[in-house]
């Protein structure tokens, strides 16, 4: 797992938001991978999805502006209906720029260009009514957007009091009452309100109704959190229908972008070219025979060929290339777990130094563990970032843990650390930054371990708590991270399997593998097609 100031050797190996696909865990599971011990060449045989995806040889084909702009819709459907059936918390938020930004300054003057017209054309004598019709218009369209459909009473009335037709006739001779018009906007909007929106409506009540232009720029400015009341409203009640056909419409999504876009899985593919590819770096050409039959039988699984695929995520450089297309949906998600691991192995990492360098006098001592344990988090917060010095930041971590532990070790009538035990100390902790060192080596390869127990476990969420020996320290900020990560997982499972298996099968049976991929004796022919 590459800290801070490196990057993984190649893209093709690299690779706290509370979920909700674990309400989805049964359906996820019986989405699973076929298992190992199955026949691969059954299980890759079988009709897993009823439309072909197209790996990375499919030929260059241009697309049409609407056929891509059709994609970008299909594409934001999916993040949307993702996003409400993984979050319970999802909702929309008024659109808020950044003050100084060049949208918001156009904005800005756009909008005063307008009020100032307004304003112009009411102070006329006699006044102008052609923009405050417009903009009385649009709110009517707005308050019966708020209507169910069988509001037809409200609806009528809205219609009545907002007759465009009359108020144009009444403007013609200089007959509108443009202040009662807007007081019955306010009352009516007080109906169709969310109960948090009732201080603003009565803000909109007790303004002076004399600054008319005042009071509408009130009304719109409230009209638009109402709008966003309304659709949040909406989201949680189609949040338990997208929960029972997520998977199926999410999967017909993804069909349809592409269909649309038949190199869509070309990143996807070489992700699990890479799974493939390690796996079968460890094997010996010995080992297989010349029999057809048996060359598949040596291949690796399909289970083991995505899990190790899904294990890379965790080491993904998302500055050197994008997450594959099938986790495009999840990839602010996955960047937040590989932060928060990072961090963790960081951590365990400087307490087993620590309690390995200075041992007997410190073991046993859980609460200065976890006195250790929090001052190193807080000093290593925000080491994903690129500008994070980390050999700086490790050289006065160990100055803190020096003091720290001179004042337990005297507190019990033990020797203070010496300047030679100090400085080897604050030696061995900064040598994590490099790739080889030892202690990285042993942690992050049971880091690997315990989430590769994980993805291999059917039911993964009673494997959470058992984290393998060594990384007892951060034990509880594992368990999260891997309930967080297997619920995507497993979610991604149910949705994706078919694609998945469409790919390894053109990898491992109809395409040419590269030849430093399948392991083969001298001379012998490569691995037949099916």
């Amino acid at each position: 797992m590459p800290l801070n100031d490196e990057r993984p050797s190649s893209t093709s190996s690299s690779e706290d938001q509370t979920s909700d696909g674990e309400s989805s865990s049964e359906c996820c599971e019986s989405m699973a991978l076929a298992s190992d011990q199955e026949s691969l060449r059954d299980s890759f045989n079988s009709d897993t999805s009823s439309k072909p995806c197209t790996p990375s040889s499919s030929p260059s084909i241009s697309f049409s502006l609407d056929e891509v702009m059709d994609a970008g819709r299909d594409l934001f459907n999916l993040k949307i209906s993702h996003d409400i059936v993984m979050n319970r918390d999802f909702q929309l938020h008024p659109n808020l720029k950044a003050k100084n930004s060049l949208l918001n300054v156009v904005k800005e003057n756009l909008q005063k260009a307008f009020w100032d017209i307004l304003q112009t054309e009411l102070n006329d004598d006699p006044p102008e009514y052609k923009h405050a019709i417009k903009l009385l218009e649009e709110i009517r369209e707005i308050l019966l957007s708020f209507l169910n459909p069988g509001a037809n009473r409200v609806r009528t009335q809205i219609m009545e009091v907002l007759d465009m037709d009359l108020i144009n006739q009444q403007a013609d001779n200089d007959a509108v009452d443009i202040r009662g018009l807007a007081s019955y906007v306010v009352t009516t909007m007080g109906k169709l309100c969310s109960p948090e929106r009732d201080d603003d409506i009565k803000k909109l009540k007790d303004l002076n109704t004399e600054n008319i232009v005042t009071l509408f720029r009130e009304i719109l400015r409230v009209l638009d959190l109402m709008r966003t009341d309304w659709v949040n409203f909406a989201i949680q009640s189609i949040r338990p229908v997208l929960q029972r056909i997520g998977v199926e419409y999410e999967r017909e999504k993804f069909q349809n972008i592409l269909e649309k876009t038949p190199n869509a899985l070309n990143i996807t593919t070489s992700w699990i070219q890479a799974a493939i590819e390690e796996l079968l770096a460890g094997k010996n050409p010995a080992e297989f025979s010349k029999d057809p039959e048996k060359i598949v039988q040596g291949l690796p699984g399909p289970s083991q060929i995505i899990n190790t695929a899904f294990l890379h995520l965790l080491k993904w450089d998302f500055s050197k290339s994008s997450v594959p297309e099938t986790w495009v949906t999840d990839e602010t998600q996955l960047q937040e777990i590989q932060r928060q691991l990072k961090q963790a192995v960081a951590v365990n990492m400087v307490l087993l130094i620590v309690f390995s360098t200075i041992g007997g006098p410190i073991q046993g001592l859980s609460a200065l563990s976890d006195r250790l344990k929090r001052m190193i988090i807080v000093l290593l917060n925000g080491m994903h970032k690129p500008d994070f010095d980390l050999k700086e930041t490790l050289e006065g971590t160990s100055v803190q843990l020096c003091c720290e532990l001179n004042k337990s070790l005297r507190e019990r009538d033990y020797p203070a650390l010496t300047p030679e035990q100090q400085a080897t100390l604050t030696g061995q902790i900064c040598s994590i930054r490099q790739k080889d060192n030892p202690v990285r080596t042993l942690v992050e390869d049971r880091v690997n371990q315990y989430f590769m127990g994980l993805l291999s476990d059917p039911r993964p969420e009673v494997k959470l708590q058992e984290v393998p020996a060594g990384l007892a320290a951060i034990q509880p900020e594992l368990a999260l991270i891997g309930k967080t990560f297997i619920s995507l997982v497993s979610y991604n499972r149910a949705v994706y399997t078919p694609f998945y298996m469409e790919i390894m099968k053109k990898l491992l049976f109809f395409t040419d593998p590269p030849a430093t991929s399948l392991p083969q004796e001298p001379a012998q022919e490569p691995v037949p097609h099916d």
